[in-house]
């Protein structure tokens, strides 16, 4: 089953026009080859993540129950995780930025990518549920579901933390910045389907959760907390509340730069549904920096 939701993704990836950038910038492909990995709807970690992340993280169960779905044992469970690489073309050109005498932007092309890459997200989910459901199986997707929000009150989180779910299927560990650095980079985008299809799982690789970063395995780099205008990370991580201030400057300005063709955006908030300034991301933190393509740490972990 695994071989067959990769290669329809890989098929969905490759065909949509949801995967490509606006015809000013060449309506090239936004992402590469996805990579896929599996958690079991019963691995403790689901447990853990409403310590780390927030008390209302779901587990996969109860996300599965608050979409409507009928009762079903943990262990018939499975969570596919998808990572969505941006193509090199975007990652090179993103290196360049746009320098303004109290912002700095990122360049439009990621600007643009990263807009037009919820829309695509969304219909991946939809799209691996229609899947599941032609193979007599049942699924369910936090981005397309009204059981989804965003918690302001207290922190900044949320219900559904893709960047955990993906860790817990093993696609990779956590950085200084709090990415996720995959076997691709820290530079791509996630989405989730929790299942009653027997997907195999994919096992995490290290019980370190910060396995891949230089910083923390090393004691080395640090180039993401250079590349940072917003002075939101330090050896001490990152700072969630500088980080989404200086992005909301960055969105304000780039709706003036290319506001004319991004795309609407609705978030689920606080438990109401709000419009929110089309996101555009920041992401200086993930662009020329060793992990931004890879994983930095791949060969001594092989020895």
């Amino acid at each position: 089953m695994n071989e067959k939701v990769q290669q329809f993704l890989d098929e969905l990836f490759s065909t949509t026009e949801l995967n490509r950038l606006h015809e000013k910038y060449g309506n090239g492909r936004i992402f590469s080859t996805p990579i896929i990995g599996v958690a079991k709807g019963d691995d403790p970690i689901f447990e853990k993540f409403k310590e780390v992340v927030g008390p209302e993280h779901f587990t996969p169960v109860e996300l599965w129950r608050a979409c409507g779905q009928d009762e079903e044992s943990p262990s018939n469970l499975r969570i596919l995780s998808i990572v969505f690489p941006y193509v090199d073309r975007i990652r090179e050109e993103s290196k360049d930025f746009i320098e303004f005498p109290r912002v700095k932007l990122p360049a439009d092309i990621y600007s643009l990518g990263r807009n037009y890459a919820n829309e695509f997200k969304k219909e991946t989910c939809r799209q691996s549920i229609n899947f599941f459901k032609d193979h007599s199986y049942n699924a369910v997707a936090a981005m397309v579901s009204e059981a989804f929000s965003i918690y302001t009150k207290g922190g900044f989180y949320s219900n559904w933390s893709e960047r955990h779910i993906a860790y817990a299927a093993g696609l990779g560990t956590f950085s200084l910045t709090d990415a996720l650095i995959t076997e691709a980079g820290c530079n791509v985008r996630f989405t989730s389907v929790v299942t009653n299809a027997p997907l195999q799982i994919t096992p995490r690789k290290s019980d370190d959760i910060h396995a891949n970063c230089l910083y923390y395995a090393k004691g080395t780099c640090r180039q993401c907390e250079k590349n940072c205008p917003a002075n939101a990370i330090d050896i001490n991580g990152h700072d969630k509340n500088k980080c989404w201030a200086y992005g909301q400057r960055i969105e304000r300005k780039m709706r003036h730069r290319i506001g004319d063709i991004l795309k609407p955006h609705f978030r689920y908030i606080n438990g109401e549904w709000k419009e929110q300034q089309p996101p555009v991301g920041c992401a200086f933190c993930q662009f020329d920096v060793p992990c931004m393509d890879k994983n930095p740490m791949a060969a001594e972990q092989k020895e």
